[in-house]
């Protein structure tokens, strides 16, 4: 539909919008930002983690992932049907982690229980395709509140971010299994 288009029209044929666009975007938002791109940017060197680090980026983008669904479509009227549709996508993405292989270079240290990592830029694209979503959807609402309400619109949204966020968790499983793989190792 044309209206889906709106933001992107608006910036493709007057780009100095953009800075329109940024001055009226509260300053939290940068400060998010931020904090999301120094999760990104830990994840594009190697590392060690703690088991609890190891899960602190999933769990961030599963929130910002809901909360994406729920500031965007609360008062649509289908709030519950739009959480089950992100559910679904998330649980779909969980499903595939069993088929995801351990990247290369990473190992459990059980003595120190953390896990060492291989840099990577994934979790970064990731996390802007995440965050660059929910701040267009902002937008974008913010310009056509009645796109909220547009079936379409909302359940296609919710299905994508139920399926990006299920990517961070289903890559955590994955090393999860490597942690619960060495541990069975360690006794046997």
């Amino acid at each position: 539909p044309e209206t889906v288009m709106l933001l992107t029209q608006l910036l493709v044929e007057h780009p100095g919008a953009i800075v329109d666009i940024v001055r009226h975007t509260p300053l939290w938002v940068g400060g998010l930002l931020a904090f999301l791109l120094g999760l990104g940017l830990s994840a594009a060197r190697a590392r060690s983690v703690t088991l609890t680090r190891l899960v602190l980026l999933p769990l961030a983008m599963l929130g910002l992932a809901l909360w994406g669904v729920q500031s965007a479509f609360a008062s649509s009227g289908r709030l519950g049907a739009l959480l089950v549709v992100w559910a679904l996508g998330y649980v779909a993405m969980l499903a595939l982690s069993p088929r995801l292989s351990v990247p290369a270079g990473t190992r459990y240290d059980a003595a120190r229980r953390s896990v060492h990592l291989p840099g990577s830029w994934v979790p970064m694209v990731l996390i802007l395709v995440v965050f660059l979503m929910k701040y267009g959807i902002g937008v974008q609402l913010a310009m056509a509140p009645g796109l909220a309400h547009q079936a379409g619109f909302a359940y296609t949204v919710a299905a994508v971010y139920g399926l990006l966020s299920g990517l961070f968790g289903a890559r955590m499983l994955c090393l999860l299994r490597l942690v619960r793989g060495s541990r069975r190792l360690a006794t046997a």
